[in-house]
């Protein structure tokens, strides 16, 4: 706009100019008629025309100095609104993360606030259950406090249990499963029923915590065992027996140590190696199933923990020579010195086997706990002895080994509603560890121990329909091996050349192996056939339930019902129509019942 401004005040002042060289002085008029005379402009009229023109640059330029001063004003009006355009900007955006920030603070403090209610909720809760746990503490303690040790009657019971046996053992509520009588024993013809609470049970656990691990105490007792005078006549009095009586160190670092008397481990765990956790047939019978692999003993025990789901373990136990077994022919001018366990009785007990021990039973085992079930394999070595007197030598001492491999796992199918389970034990010289009590060792002719090859195996299927309800089946069995030594002469175990004749033939009262009460007169002892053949098996089937009628606070009322088959057989030996070519048997049905009383 200022240029053309310019360049119109321009083009006035040159026509200014113009005019006044063309008009400025004025020549005088010709006097010619026919010549027209050019017009002429006084120079008071050029002056005029100048300052008009002056005036109007004059005006022109005041106009666009106020334009020039307009403009900065607009520029300057410009760049403050500009300005102040960015500063609300900036404010804006300072005021938009201050109102972020306060938010945020809002919602810390908001959080905050919801935490603190929570935690004073939490801390309510927690005053109320600790008053109520110090309440409960006193008016029910689960256990008992002493010294910063726990005292409690952890597994303590009272039970009521009856029996009935379609065949007669006269072993009250346990079951002696090799004396299941034959066939055709007198005892087989006669039913009994027994009813005992002798296996109510008392049991004290003292737990001790150290910042290191812990200590433990456990005293378990029944009234199961038999006193030389414990009988049923008037006041069935029997003595307090020793189940259990173990102390144990348990390491954080899960290194375990334990000692004293206790489940072998070779019985099946629950949880690792543990004492305590061991797993047992869920039968009425206190001798629990055949086939089941066990024995309650005095043992040494080391157990390691490896990561989250292995261990490994060993123990050194208590031994004994159980059963020496078949029929002994020694050698003209040969006998042997087996120990208490040979002749009967011992100088603690004169009723009882006392064998005289080479060493400890060695047992190692190992655990694993993939996260589905639990899986057990165990090895075991025992060491047998005896000393041998033979005509024209020096006596001498003679050792055998016998040795074992076991294993077992049990382990949900499906839900834990069905739980499955399976144990056994394979080897030489092992009958004891099986729950038969079977033989362990026979005498050959030069006095020489030989071990018997024995098996041990026990299924269980268990059901749990519900927490109260408990199903259980159980199917198992122990079995010893023929060892004889003589085709000519019944020398050993299981010898073909047992005399089988009286097997089907039910003895007159007195006149068997047992004799006549008294030496005749109004009463019998019940007699067994001739039937000399020695055990081969024996076999149980079990069904069972047991029902927890009331579990809490004040305990746990138990009911049970079992039913058992059982067949125990011989191995076959020579002449008799019982057994052509197969063995004797025996059977038995069993229906056993129990209520029981646990302690909370």
């Amino acid at each position: 706009m200022r240029f053309r401004l310019y360049a119109a005040a321009a083009t006035i002042l040159a026509a200014g100019f113009a005019g006044s060289y063309a008009y400025g002085d004025c020549p005088a008029p010709v006097k010619h008629k026919r010549q027209p005379q050019k017009p002429c402009v006084a120079e008071d009229q050029i002056q005029a025309l100048r300052q008009e023109l002056q005036s109007q640059i004059d005006g022109l330029k005041s106009d666009l100095a106020a334009k020039d001063a307009e403009l900065k004003q607009a520029q300057q009006t410009a760049t403050d609104a500009q300005a102040a355009a960015a500063k609300a900007e900036a404010d804006a955006t300072a005021q938009q993360q201050t109102n972020a920030d306060n938010a945020a603070a809002v919602s810390t403090l908001q959080g905050t606030v919801s935490d603190l209610k929570a935690n004073a909720v939490s801390l309510a809760t927690t005053v109320s259950d600790d008053n109520a746990a110090i309440k409960k503490a006193i008016s029910n303690p689960e256990a008992l406090n002493y010294k910063g040790i726990t005292i409690s009657p952890a597994g303590s019971f009272i039970e009521a249990a009856t029996v009935w046996r379609s065949a007669a053992t006269g072993g009250d509520i346990n079951t002696p499963f090799t004396s299941i009588p034959l066939e055709y024993a007198d005892a087989a013809q006669l039913s009994e029923f027994y009813g005992s609470g002798r296996q109510s049970r008392m049991a004290i656990k003292a737990v001790g915590k150290l910042p290191w691990g812990s200590l433990t105490g456990y005293y378990e007792m029944d009234w199961l065992g038999t006193g030389i005078t414990s009988n049923n006549n008037q006041s069935n009095s029997y003595v307090l027996r020793q189940r259990q009586l173990w102390s144990e160190a348990a390491l954080n670092s899960g290194l375990t140590v334990s000692a004293g008397q206790m489940w072998s481990l070779a019985t099946e765990t629950t949880k690792g190696t543990s004492n305590g956790s061991e797993i047992l047939p869920g039968t009425i019978d206190p001798q629990y199933s055949a086939g089941f692999v066990w024995t309650r003993q005095y043992g040494f025990r080391v157990s390691q923990r490896i990561g989250k789901g292995f261990w490994l373990a060993a123990s050194a136990e208590n031994a004994e020579t159980l059963n020496l077994g078949g029929t002994v022919a020694l050698n003209t001018g040969t006998t042997v010195l087996l120990g208490s366990a040979g002749v009967g009785g011992g100088l603690y007990n004169a009723t009882a086997n006392y064998s005289f021990n080479y060493t400890p039973d060695f047992i190692v085992k190992a655990v694993i706990e993939p996260g589905w079930g639990h899986w057990e394999v165990f090895g075991i070595e025992r060491n047998f002895r005896d000393r041998i007197y033979a005509t024209g030598v020096s006596p001498t001492n003679n050792t055998q080994v016998g040795a074992g491999l076991g294993g077992g796992f049990r382990a949900p199918l499906g839900s834990k509603m069905f739980v499955l389970g399976l144990k056994g034990l394979w080897g030489q010289g092992i009958g004891r560890y099986g729950d038969s009590t079977i033989t362990d060792v026979a005498i050959k002719p030069n006095g020489d121990l030989s071990p018997i090859h024995a098996f041990s195996a026990l299924s269980s299927i268990d059901i749990n329909p519900s927490p109260r309800l408990n199903i259980y089946m159980n199917y198992g069995g122990d079995y010893m091996g023929r060892d004889y030594f003589s085709s000519t002469a019944n020398v050993g175990y299981g010898s073909p050349l047992a005399s089988m004749s009286g097997c089907n033939v039910e003895p007159a009262a007195g006149s068997g192996s047992a004799g006549a009460y008294g030496g005749g007169g109004n009463g019998f002892l019940p007699s067994n056939p001739s039937c000399s053949g020695n055990n081969k098996d024996v076999q149980e089937a079990t069904f069972g339930y047991w029902y927890n009628i009331y579990s809490g606070p004040k305990g746990r009322l138990r009911q049970g019902l079992q039913y058992s088959w059982f067949e125990r057989d011989l191995w076959s030996g020579a002449g008799g129509t019982a057994n052509p070519g197969g063995g004797a048997h025996g059977n038995d049905n069993i229906v056993e019942t129990s209520l029981r009383y646990y302690l909370p």
